[in-house]
């Protein structure tokens, strides 16, 4: 019996606030509060708010960025 290669599964790209939070290794309360400050992007999707994983990227940059210069 001839077997297919299995298919991976596609990576997601929008996060949950707490998925995110999860990722980033703080409490989803610190979350939304980054985002509140405009630190950490989000899109909204009708009544929901999601984070894009490039913005994941782009928010950890910033933080070594100001860790770099408070040295």
């Amino acid at each position: 019996m001839d077997m297919a290669p299995a298919a991976s599964t596609p990576q997601r790209r929008l996060l949950r606030v707490e998925a995110a939070a999860e990722i980033l290794g703080v409490k989803r309360s610190t979350a939304y509060e980054e985002i509140r400050l405009g630190r950490l992007r989000t899109v909204r999707i009708g009544r929901c708010r999601r984070v894009p994983t490039e913005y994941i990227d782009e928010y950890v940059e910033l933080l070594k960025r100001e860790a770099s210069v408070a040295l």
